[in-house]
Parts: structure tokens; sequence; C-alpha cells
């Protein structure tokens, strides 16, 4: 909730991890006391509607310690504000703070009142820091020890729960809030943490939202049957980095939480802010060494510490009647309270100790559940205002506090066994030895694949080689065979030859005394060497076949031990082949984290791309910052207008309650009067002194509902008729007269003029209460007004209707009715025709408040609105040029707007009336307010580039300028700068002038 401390809001990169439930590892939990000042006195018992223990926990009871677990509740009064002072300047304040004693007096009246005591009490000048330290410092010290923590911030809107909690203090490191403190310290400890992870969410309309993810709307809470606690697996969690980074994502959920302006504050929260914080840590010890290591169990399984700390930043109760809420904020307050009074059943309920707890009426107890008559420790810091406006909230808030104090949690410390961290490390190895005995199968395979290629080739070879040999063997056994067959033919021969050379010998010796025997013996034996001779050759030949065979087989031999030879030589390469690839591999990882490297180079690139855009979503922040701040300002003249209206209006009245009581006296006197007007019809100049001299006496001040003198000074010089029609409306019409809003409407259609105009500016008075709007429109009282515009000649009926109109026109919904029966079509006529400064000044307010609408520009031109409005500016009149500038603001605010939305481009309207040269023109001798509004819409157009040559040629570009360092006010000059920055063609412009 935004409170009159203020509050700044604004994107981030994230990572989505499902939150399961807590009952997914188990636990053992042991119930410890407190520490710190800030510790509290504990129940003896568990009470039973809270959460078992699991099957495998341990619970160890700690009875020493007194005041475990108790509701710690701080109390903090805000400073007056200017509307404080202001409306309770005459009474004193109902709160007196004892901060010494740490009680705190709340006043009835001025002899009565009655005393409360909190654990602490703040006076307005406590620092941030101090609140930090005595309310959310232990909760905090006590989660990093393992525990859960609740800090909360209670109290009636616009007392500074936002400020307390919320505030980022960018500029102001002391200004810092209970979220940025408790981060800081907790970072600070960041060391020992293994994790702190964060989600923040806002319960809106009784749906749970996510702050950091806005698309995630209506996040389910799911219950854990066994445990009892809750948890919400659709939020998003990230892990904070640093504190600057935490800050980033703080100011994008801001950025994304409901907030609307309200009677009681300008920047109200519509929403229930919750910040969570899940803190994982290991315990160590010391090992046999002395060194430090995790805490394990008797199994050798690691032990972790997981608490979760909740910041709650509550929504502000309030009441219909003072914050004025309507339409879509009316539902809006009646979630925040329905969502309120349950909390409040709730803390009655533990108070009393009731045995039932009714936390499932609302969303928001179910996720408080824990923090009140949970296991969590809780402290609660409620706030409130010194004003005695609001003693009834006070009172309430004061009370809630009280209640929340008798609530004791049972503190306990949750110990769980980190199954999920040693499944993740048996992953992790699993899949690193997966991995390596991948690499070495897939290295095993190629090495045989290469191997069995290799014998394949060496089977191939010895095959071929085996063929040819066996080939030539055959060859050479044909030769054999050939050889031997002819050896047997010669030795067949052969003993053909010794059979016939015996049968010779014979012969021979037959015929021994003959020469003829001589000679043919010496023949045959001449014949028989011969072939000895050739026998002998052919045992030559017979051994050299031989010889060769046993060289034939002696290669064979041979061939088989090359062979084996081989193989031990294939062998040997496969093992170099082997040292191959293992250097191979070897370079391969050395060349894999070098891609590892390059690979990062390029993450931190595209790193400086999206840092590059978060600059330029800053910027539309920025912008989006600058338009807040001018909605600002105008809701300031508004509200300062609206104030001058109900002083009036109180005047008006005190002045009605003098009328009310002398109108008995008026009523005999107008009895007397009809009684003389028939008895005598000649002395109706006696009449009109008569009737002057007895209203003067009946009436103090005239007409309650009249704007002027000179229109009192008319209607006393009026005829009898009129004088008594005038007493007669004042008699049956007084201001809070039950007759109801249709008879007073009705008195707009009546035929006397007078009539006409007190009727018109009472209905004027009633539209100027927002209230009474809907129920003007309802009676038909914007379409009376309408045809008083078109057909009444009166110039002050026209002036006062204008001004109904234009109180009419603040609301968005009576714009789209006034613009859809012509009425700026009216009204432009009006401001054409007439001269009257008042009635411009009238006209010129409705038309303005128009303009704020951008759905309406076009309407509005094609009605001949915009030209109507500029040339207003041709009477001079001051009050009119205020109005006109305001208008022209609205519009041209709308304009940039939807530029910057990227829905509209092409110049601006506005540039093709003349505007441009008229600013720069009327830069001067106006009021504060005027120029205010002048210097807006100068930033408002510039923001569209189409419009960048214009100002270049006219000057514009120098009085934008000007503007960014001579403005009297921060924000326009901001606004100026950053358009002066964003736009190229200005860049360029202001470059080429320094050169």
């Amino acid at each position: 909730m935004a409170s009159n401390y203020a509050v700044q809001s604004s994107f981030r990169s994230e990572k989505q991890v499902p939150h399961g439930s807590p009952s997914s590892s188990s636990s053992y939990v042991r119930s410890v006391g407190g520490h710190g000042h800030f510790s509290v006195r504990a129940s003896s018992k568990i009470p039973a509607s809270r959460r078992p223990v699991t099957p495998n926990s341990r619970l160890h009871s700690d009875n020493d310690e007194s005041e475990t677990g108790r509701v710690r509740v701080a109390v903090r009064l805000r400073p007056r504000t200017a509307d404080d002072l202001i409306a309770d300047a005459d009474f004193a304040d109902c709160v007196e703070l004892q901060p010494e004693l740490k009680r705190l007096k709340l006043r009835k009246n001025n002899w009565n009142s009655e005393s409360y005591r909190f654990d602490e009490v703040f006076t307005e000048s406590a620092s941030q820091r101090r609140v930090y330290e005595v309310v959310a410092k232990p909760v905090v010290e006590s989660v990093l020890n393992g525990y859960n923590g609740t800090v909360m911030a209670y109290g009636q809107t616009g007392t500074g729960k936002t400020y307390t909690v919320g505030r980022l203090g960018k500029d102001d490191a002391s200004e810092r809030g209970i979220m940025v403190r408790a981060l800081e310290h907790i970072l600070f400890h960041g060391s020992v943490l293994d994790s702190v992870e964060v989600s923040y969410l806002q319960l809106y309309l009784e749906s749970i939202q996510d702050l950091l993810a806005p698309e995630k709307s209506n996040i389910t809470i799911v219950e854990d049957p066994k445990t009892g606690e809750v948890a919400l697996p659709g939020a998003t969690i990230i892990q904070i980095r640093n504190l600057e980074h935490f800050l980033q994502l703080l100011e994008i959920g801001e950025g994304n939480r409901h907030a609307a302006n309200t009677k009681l504050n300008t920047e109200s929260s519509r929403s229930h802010a919750i910040l969570t914080v899940y803190i994982r840590r290991s315990p160590h010890g010391k090992d046999k060494d002395g060194n430090l290591s995790k805490e394990k169990d008797t199994d050798g399984i690691p032990i972790v510490l997981k608490s979760k700390l909740l910041i709650v930043d509550l929504a502000g109760s309030e009441r219909l009647d003072k914050s004025g809420s309507e339409g879509h904020l009316l539902e809006e307050a009646k979630f925040i309270n329905r969502s309120l009074s349950s909390l409040g059943k709730c803390i009655n309920a533990l108070a009393q100790k009731s045995p039932h707890i009714p936390f499932r009426d609302s969303k928001l107890t179910r996720i408080l559940c824990d923090s009140f008559g949970g296991s969590a420790r809780t402290s609660l810091i409620v706030t409130i205002g010194p004003s005695s406006r609001y003693h009834a909230e006070t009172t309430s808030t004061i009370m809630f506090g009280q209640r929340a104090m008798k609530i004791v949690n049972m503190i306990k410390l949750k110990e769980e066994f980190d199954y999920e961290s040693l499944c993740r490390k048996l992953e992790n190895q699993v899949d690193h030895l997966t991995a390596e005995i991948d690499k070495q199968q897939k290295l095993r395979d190629d090495d045989k694949a290469q191997m069995e290629r290799m014998l394949r080739e060496t089977q191939n070879s010895f095959l071929e080689k085996e063929e040819i040999l066996v080939t030539r063997s055959e060859f050479l056994e044909k030769e054999n065979t050939r050889l031997e067959l002819e050896m047997k033919n010669v030795l067949t021969e052969l003993n053909h030859q010794k059979d016939y050379s015996a049968l010779m010998c014979d012969e021979v010796a037959r015929l021994d005394s003959k020469k003829v025997l001589a000679d043919t013996i010496q023949m045959y034996e001449k014949k028989i060497g011969e072939l000895a001779k050739q026998l002998e050759d052919e045992q030559t030949r017979c051994e050299s076949a031989e010889q060769q065979l046993e060289v034939i087989k002696k290669r064979l031999s041979d061939h088989q031990m090359s062979i084996q030879t081989e193989i031990s030589t294939y062998q040997q390469a496969l093992a170099d082949t082997t040292q191959l690839y293992e250097k191979k591999r070897a370079e391969l990882t050395k060349q894999h984290e070098d891609n590892q490297k390059s690979i990062q180079m390029e993450g931190q690139k595209e790193i400086d791309i999206l840092r590059l855009k978060f600059q330029e979503m800053n910027q539309l922040h920025g912008t989006t910052i600058s338009d807040l701040q001018y909605l600002t300002t105008q809701y300031e003249d508004l509200v300062s207008e609206k104030a001058k209206l109900g002083e009036e209006l109180n005047d008006v009245r005190q002045k009605l309650l003098v009328e009310q009581k002398q109108r008995k006296v008026t009523e005999n006197e107008m009895v007397n009067l009809k009684k003389i007007i028939a008895e005598n019809d000649n002395n109706d100049e006696d009449m009109k002194s008569y009737m002057k001299e007895n209203i003067g006496k009946g009436s103090a001040f005239g007409n309650p509902l009249s704007v002027s003198k000179s229109n009192q000074s008319k209607e006393q010089c009026c005829g009898p008729r009129a004088a008594i029609a005038k007493i007669c409306e004042e008699v049956v019409l007084p201001f809070n007269h039950p007759v109801g809003f249709g008879k007073i409407l009705g008195l707009l259609s009546s035929e006397d003029s007078d009539v006409q105009i007190q009727a018109v500016k009472l209905v004027a008075n009633l539209a100027a209460e927002d209230i009474n709007q809907a129920k003007i429109v309802e009676e038909g009282g914007l379409d009376a007004l309408l045809r008083l515009l078109q057909s009444s000649q009166n110039t002050t009926i026209i002036r006062v209707a204008s001004g109904a109109i234009a109180n009419l026109a603040m609301n968005e919904l009576n714009q789209g009715l006034i613009m859809s029966k012509r009425g700026a079509q009216l009204l432009a006529n009006i401001g054409v025709k007439t001269d009257d400064p008042q009635t411009l000044r009238m006209v010129a307010g409705a038309l303005a408040n128009l303009c704020g609408n951008e759905n309406l520009h076009v309407m509005l031109k094609e009605d001949g609105g915009i030209q109507a409005l500029l040339q207003m500016l041709k009477l001079g009149n001051s009050d009119v040029i205020a109005q006109v500038a305001r208008g022209i603001a609205n519009f041209a605010k709308c304009e940039s707007r939807g530029i910057l939305k990227g829905y509209k481009k092409g110049r601006s309207l506005l540039m093709e009336y003349g505007v441009l040269s008229w600013l720069i023109s009327n830069k001067t001798n106006i009021s504060s307010s005027t120029q205010r509004h002048l210097e807006l819409c100068l930033c408002h157009l510039a923001q569209n580039e189409d419009n960048a040559q214009d100002f270049v040629s006219s000057g514009g570009l120098k009085e934008l300028i000007r503007i960014s360092s001579e403005s009297s006010r921060e924000d326009i000059r901001n606004l100026a700068k950053k358009t002066l920055r964003m736009n190229p063609a200005f860049r360029a412009e202001m470059h080429t002038e320094l050169l």
C-alpha cells in the first residue's frame, strides 16, 4: 500500500523453478527457543490443528527457554500530513505515545483515554534502520538459523505501511524499507548459504498474481495432505545474485502492483503484496582433521536447512464514505476489506484459543496460516495516523495488534535429509561415468572396426598368396608327373636297349669272327653311351626339379613366417594407433574447452545486448514516471479547486441554516402579501417595497447558490411575481430537502428565467460532488443542461450550465455521454459566439477535461472543439488562457502516449492549428500553473519525431533546451532532458550548433 512517504516503482531476467510441496523430502524437526531481544514466550502445547511431523522426523523439545514464540507487535505513528495540518488545526491528536514505557494512549475525548502496551512503540521521528533492527532483524537472523519467519505490516490506508516495508531508497539508502534491508542482511551472510531465492506475489481481487511475471494470474494454493503446509507451485522463483539484482526485481514488482488514487491516499495499494525469501543452508561441522564439512546422518546422507521468510505488505483498510471509492475501486475495496476481515477472524479465534480457526475463508489467511499459530517466528508492525478524523480506524488497528500479541507460535527448526543434493550428485557421477564409458566404448568400437578391416585385408592378401602358391604347386606337380612319365619311358626304352644289347652280345659272340659284328658292337656301344648320357641328363633334370620343389616349399614356409611377422607388425601398429587416438582425444578436449570459452564470450555479448534492451526499458519507465508526475500535478490542481468549491459550499450551507430558521417568518409574510394583492391591485409599489424589506430581513446573504453580486441585485429588482417565485423556491427547495433530484431537474425547464438560474446553479453545485454525478445523469440532468445550452439566450444560464457540464466531464463515463449527445459541438458554438470571460472560462474548462480522453480526440476535431478552444486565446483573459493551456497539455500528453506505444503515427494534430508558435510566443508573463501546462505541452509535442522539423525551424528546440535547465519543476526538467536525449534529430541539431 502506498503512503504519503512516497513510493518509487519500476524489468528482469528470470528463470522459472517449480516450487513443489515441502513434503518431497523426509525431514526431522526440533523445537527450539528464540534468540535476540525480540524473542517471546512459547506455549508448552502444540495446537491440534497444526501439521504433524513426517514419519522420518525426530522432535526434540527445549523447555528451558521461556517465551519461545509469541507474535511480537510494534506500533508506528505516521507524521502529520499537509491535509492533517489543515483539517485538524483546531483539534488535538487522538494518539499519545510513551515510547520509554512502550505504551500508547488513545484519546476518546478531552477527558477520557485508554492505554495500551506493545512490544515496541515508534514515534513519527523513528528511522527506518531502527524499525528494521527492532522489528525485522531478529526474525531475519532466526531465518538464517533455519527457522521460518514472517514480518507483516497492518493498518489503515495512508498510514505508511508500504513506506515501512517496501521503500526502495534508491536516492537515499537511509529510507530503505524492511524488504531491502532484510535481503541486504541475508546476502551479507551469503558465503555460508547454498542459495537465496525470492518470489513476489500480490493478492488482487482474491486472485494470486505473480508480480515478477504478470502473465501468470490466478495461481493456485496447494496444501500438503500430510504436513498441512501450503505452497504456490505456479509462482516464479528467481535466485538472487546480489543486492542490485534484488532491487531491480523489487522495482519491477512494484511497477506491476495495482495502485489507485483515492481521497485518503494518492497512491493507495489495491492488493496485498507478499515477498517470499527461500534460504537453503547446509549445516557445517568439523571432521577429524579439523576442517569444515557438511553434517551427515548416520547413514551418510547430507542434511540441509530450508527456511522461508515472508514479508507481507497488506493493503490498507478503508471506509467507503471517507475514501470515495466507486466503480472498480469500490470492488477492489470490498475484496480488500473482506480478506482483512477474514484475517481478523483468524486472529480473534487464535487469541481466544478457539478449537476451529477459519483459515480457509480467504486465500490471504491460507497463505499466512503458518505465521499465526504455526511454526514461524512472526513480527507484526501496525501503522496508525495521528488525526482525530480517523479515530475509529485507529482504534480498530490497535485492537488488531493487541489480539495478535496473544497468539503463540511453536517455533520449529526443520532439518531435512538432502536427498535431492545427494541424488543430483549421484546423477552427475552416473552421467560422468556413463559419458566416460560411452567414450571408451566408442574408442573400442573404432579400434575393433579398424582391426577387423586390417584383418580382412590381411586375410585377403593371404588368400591371394595362397592361391598363387597353390597354382604354382599344381603346375610343378604336373611338370613332375610329366618328367616321371618321361623317365619311365626312358627306363623302358633303356631296358629294351639292354635286352637288345644282350641279344646283340649273343649275336656278337656268334659272329665274333666277323668284322661286321665288331663295327656293329662299336656302333651300339656308341649308341648306349649316348643313351646313358641322355639318362644322366634326365636324372640331372629330375634332381633340379626336386630342388626347385624344395625351394618352393621353403618359400611357402617363409611366406607363412612373413605373414605371422606382418600380423605382429599390425598389432604393434594398432597399439601405436591407440596412442595416436589418445593424443587426438586430448586435442579434441582442448578444442572443446576453447569452444566453451568462445561460447561464454558470445553469451557475454548477448548479455550486453540484453543490458542495452533493459536500459531502453528503463528509459520507457522514465517516461511513465514523468507522465505519472504530470497526472499527480493535475490531480493536485483539481484537488485545490475542489477544496475551494467545498469551502464555498460550506459557506452556503451555513447561510442556509440561517435561512431555514427564518423561513417560517417568510411564509407568514408571503400569506400576508397574497392577501394584500387580493385586496388591492393598485398598491403594487407599496407591495414591492414591503417585499424587498422583508426579503432582506429573511435572507442575510441573498440566494445561497448565486455566484455574483450583480445577479442578486438584479433579482431583488424584479417585480412581485418574480420575488414571490424566488421565495417559493427558497422555501420549497432547501439544499437537503428530500424532494429528490427529479424535482430539482424539473425546474430547469421552467419558463421563469429566475427559477431556471437558481435551479441550474443548484445542479452545478451538486455536480461538483462525485457522489451526485451518477444520479444527475440518471435523472436526465445532462440532457437538460445540454438543452439549456442549445436554447437559452441568458448569459448567466449558459455560464452556469457550462460549469455544470465541466464538473460532469471530470468523469470518464460522462465524457463519452457528453460527446455522444454532441455536447462538444454545443460548447464549441458557445465559445465562438460569446465574448464573456467567465462563460469562456467554463466552456474552456469543459473542453479541457474532454481533451484528457484520447478516445475522444477524433470526435473533438470533427465537432470543432479543438478549433474553438484555440480561438478563445484571442480574448487574452488569463483565466481562459489557463484552461486552454490545461486542455492542450492534456491533448498533447494523450497523443505522445499513443506515439510511444506505437498505435499512433504522423504529425501532431495540434501542430496543424499553429499551437507551437503560440506556445513559444507566450512563454512569459503568465501564471506559474499556466506556464507549467505550456512547458508540459511542449515536452509532449517534442516526443513525436514527426514534429522535430517544426521544432527546429520555429525555435521550439531552443525553448525545449531552456525548459530542461530553467523550469521551476524538476519533473518537467527531467522530461525535457529525456526528450532531447531520445530524439535523434534534436541530438544532431544540438551537435551542429556546438560545432
